[in-house]
C-alpha cells in the first residue's frame, strides 16, 4: 500500500491520478486484491453505481454491511451511512471516499441540542431516522429508515409516547400513516424540501397520464399530489412493477439510473425544485467521484473510526431496527 496519507484539511486523499489509467478496471482490481466490497446509495452518480457490488437504500445498505465477509467496506454514500457500517462492523476497515460527504438532515440535529430536547420528554420512546450521526443514534431507542418507519411504529403499543427525529416531513407523514401523535424534531432534507408543488402541478397537467412517485421526506404540499409515496427502493419497485408507463419522480434524481435499467420502456420525469437550480441532486452525495473512490481504495483512506463506547451505544438502537424491520423490502 502507498504511503500517501489523507489530507485532513481536505477530507479526502489528495494525490495525482495517472490520466492514462482505466480507473474502472483499477477499482475492480483493488476490490479483488484487498477483499473489499463497494456499497453505493441510489443517490450516487451512475458511474459509481455501475461499479458497486450492491446498490440500495439505507435499509438495504445496512443489511449488506451487516452480512458482508469482506475485510474492507467502501461506502459510496454519505458520512452517516459509513458510520452505520462501522457500528455494525467494528473489526472491519470502513472507508468513505470524501469525509465532507455529510447530510443536511443529519446536520440539523446536533447531539447536544438533541439530548436537551429528549430530556424534555423523558417518558417518550425515541425513534430516530437513520439519517443522523452516530452520537444522535446513541441517544435513541430505535433507528428506522423511510421504508421501515411505519412498520416499526405500528409494532409499539398504541399508548406508547413517541419522539421522532430528525425529519419533520417524514414525521408528519408517519403521523398520518400510523395515527400516532408524535413529538417531532424540526429538521429537513435540503433536496426533498425544495420540490415545488406549483411546478409539480404544472408538470402533472402537462403529463396527465403520469403517476407521481414521491419520497416521504417531501413536504406535505407535494405528497398530497402523489399517487405513490415510498422509500427509494419502494419507488424503484413501484415503477418496475407498474410499467411500461410514465412517472414523475420526486426524490434525488440518482435513483433514475436504476429505474431506467429496470424498465427501459418507462418514461421517467424528475420533479422540479422551486428554484431553477439543479437542487434535485444531493450536493453531499455528489462529492464522491470515481477518482476519489480509486484513491480511497488505493490508499485505504479516509477511514471511519469512533470510540468503542459510542459504537456500542449506537449499535443497540440499530439492532432493534434490524430486528423490527425483518421482512421489509
Amino acid at each position: 500500500m502507498s504511503t500517501a496519507t489523507l489530507d485532513r484539511s481536505l477530507g479526502f486523499v489528495d494525490a495525482p491520478v495517472d490520466a492514462s489509467l482505466d480507473l474502472y478496471a483499477e477499482i475492480e482490481r483493488l476490490k479483488t486484491e484487498k477483499n473489499a466490497i463497494l456499497l453505493a446509495h441510489y443517490y450516487q452518480e451512475a458511474a459509481i453505481q455501475e461499479l458497486a457490488d450492491f446498490v440500495g437504500d439505507s435499509l438495504g445498505l445496512a443489511r449488506e454491511a451487516a452480512n458482508t465477509d469482506a475485510e474492507i467496506i467502501v461506502f459510496a454514500g454519505v458520512h452517516f451511512m459509513a458510520e452505520t457500517a462501522k457500528i455494525l462492523n467494528p473489526e472491519k476497515t470502513v472507508l468513505l471516499p470524501d469525509l465532507n460527504a455529510g447530510c443536511s438532515l443529519a446536520d440539523t440535529c446536533p447531539p447536544d441540542a438533541f439530548e436537551a430536547f429528549c430530556d424534555q420528554y423523558p417518558d417518550h420512546t425515541v425513534i430516530t431516522y437513520v439519517n443522523s450521526s452516530a452520537a444522535v443514534k446513541a441517544l435513541s431507542d430505535i433507528i428506522c429508515t423511510s421504508s421501515s418507519a411505519a412498520h416499526i411504529i405500528n409494532q409499539l403499543p398504541e399508548d406508547e409516547k413517541i419522539l421522532f427525529a430528525p425529519d419533520r416531513n417524514l414525521g408528519a407523514y408517519l403521523i398520518r400513516e400510523t395515527g400516532r401523535d408524535m413529538v417531532l424534531w424540526d429538521g429537513v432534507c435540503i433536496v426533498h424540501e425544495t420540490f415545488s408543488e406549483r411546478k409539480l402541478l404544472r408538470l402533472a397537467a402537462k403529463h396527465p397520464d403520469a403517476d407521481v412517485l414521491a419520497h416521504p421526506e417531501c413536504r406535505d404540499a407535494v405528497l398530497q399530489h402523489a399517487d405513490f409515496i415510498g422509500s427509494t427502493s419502494q419507488i424503484r419497485r413501484y415503477a418496475r412493477d407498474n410499467g411500461p408507463a410514465k412517472f414523475i419522480v420526486a426524490t434525488e434524481e440518482g435513483i433514475l439510473h436504476q429505474m431506467e435499467k429496470d424498465n427501459p420502456h418507462n418514461t421517467l420525469i424528475p420533479a422540479p425544485p422551486e428554484s431553477g437550480c439543479n437542487c434535485s441532486q444531493c450536493p453531499h452525495m455528489r462529492l464522491n467521484t470515481i477518482e476519489k473512490l480509486y484513491l480511497c481504495l488505493e490508499h485505504e483512506s479516509p477511514e471511519i473510526t469512533m470510540e468503542e463506547s459510542l459504537r456500542k451505544d449506537a449499535l443497540r438502537p440499530i439492532e432493534r431496527m434490524m430486528e423490527m424491520s425483518a421482512g421489509i423490502k
